[in-house]
């Protein structure tokens, strides 16, 4: 293999574990990123020649090296891949009784560029870099050999594929993909979209937050679930005895798989479409109240420099979702952005509810699932968190 050499003291980051070397870490002198080919692997090395490990490489791309192993020469093949994911498998089925989980979760499980969902006998892959994808049928002949699926969807319509220079497409290896399936959390099951639904079809990142509700949910009890996806967060509440459930989301097909699920736990389902900031300002005018909302945005601050105006949405949405709570009711507020940390997330809640003079109590904190483990060395990977806060009539 070539080999790609760092600029002194850029080493630091990759002695610890991390697996990112971006571009304005390599010695271009020594080591021109011109000379190599996307997806291409190579050696990394310090700025005294010691080396690092192996990894694959992309010029175009700001992250130009993603490292696959610490051992010299062991490039992205496919006996790395096979032994990457029997081990990722072996985890999942340490964890779950089903075969519904989230299979690789890209650096989490030493597989950079790589997310596949298990959603019972269906597959669901996306493939984010250079490297994975011109590793594409090595990937697909060992998922195969593992899970034997019926289908397998590689769902790279993503935008993230654009900044490595691939194309954006969708392709069904095996199949033919159906339109809905039926997956299992928490011991319930849910209809939700495969092919034309949001990313893999199913967020199981939320799996554990999801099952912190549960336990408080009174019969009878009215759930607002904004940005709702399939419905997850209200439709488990409405399994556990909720009476009647609010969706609120911009997409019509997940209103409607939402209300499917809501309706199939029991529940009576209003459906909201639209904008959420701007609907739940509506929902506060009109003075309606619920007694669990659930607050599950999009990542409002997806780069640095969006910070100062993604706290400022963050902590509108939640200023009104706290006011739909009624007295002695509960809040789950949930951020998907690694940019936001835990800590200012409860913070915001806390000043709101500081300026609003209402009693709080944290009854939970949670982040992704352990089917999303996080690398100790990466905090990028450790992105999602949330609050279950009660506001106590007293």
């Amino acid at each position: 293999m070539d080999t790609i050499f760092l600029r002194k003291g850029e080493d630091r980051r990759l002695r610890v574990g991390h697996m990112w070397v971006f571009s304005n870490e390599i010695d271009v002198k020594r080591s021109p990123l011109t000379s190599f080919a996307p997806g291409q692997d190579v050696l990394v090395a310090d700025s005294g020649g010691r080396i690092l490990g192996t990894g694959y490489v992309n010029p175009a791309s700001l992250i130009a090296v993603r490292m696959v192993s610490r051992k010299e020469g062991e490039a992205l093949g496919p006996d790395l891949i096979r032994r990457r994911l029997t081990d990722a498998l072996a985890l999942r089925e340490r964890m779950f009784d089903r075969p519904f989980y989230r299979l690789c979760h890209g650096e989490g499980d030493l597989l950079p560029g790589l997310i596949a969902d298990r959603h019972g006998s269906h597959a669901v892959c996306q493939i984010t870099t250079a490297g994975m994808d011109s590793r594409t049928d090595d990937l697909l002949s060992v998922l195969c050999d593992l899970l034997h699926p019926e289908t397998v969807l590689l769902d790279n319509d993503i935008a993230s594929r654009t900044l490595e220079g691939l194309d954006r497409h969708q392709k069904t290896p095996l199949g033919p993909v159906p339109e809905a399936i039926s997956i299992e959390e928490n011991g319930m099951r849910y209809t939700v979209p495969l092919a034309s639904g949001q990313k893999t079809g199913w967020f199981y990142d939320q799996r554990l937050n999801r099952a912190a509700i549960a336990p408080f949910v009174t019969k009878g009890a009215s759930v607002l679930d904004s940005v709702c996806s399939p419905g997850a967060c209200a439709a488990c509440a409405a399994r556990r005895g909720a009476g009647s459930v609010g969706f609120m989301d911009a997409s019509a097909q997940a209103l409607a798989f939402a209300r499917r699920n809501a309706e199939a736990a029991g529940a009576e389902a209003e459906e909201l479409q639209g904008d959420a900031l701007s609907l739940l300002a509506s929902l506060r005018r009109e003075g309606r109240t619920f007694d669990i909302v659930c607050l599950d945005p999009p990542a409002f601050i997806k780069r640095k420099k969006d910070a100062k105006q993604g706290l400022e949405a963050y902590a509108r949405v939640n200023e009104l979702g706290m006011d739909l709570v009624r007295p002695g009711g509960l809040l789950m507020t949930c951020s998907c952005s690694h940019h936001l940390e835990a800590e200012a997330l409860r913070s915001i809640v806390t000043r709101a509810a500081g300026r609003r003079r209402r009693p709080a109590r944290l009854l939970f904190q949670g982040f992704q699932g352990p089917d999303h483990p996080i690398h100790p060395a990466m905090p990028e990977t450790a992105y999602l968190k949330a609050f279950l806060f009660q506001f106590p009539d007293c």
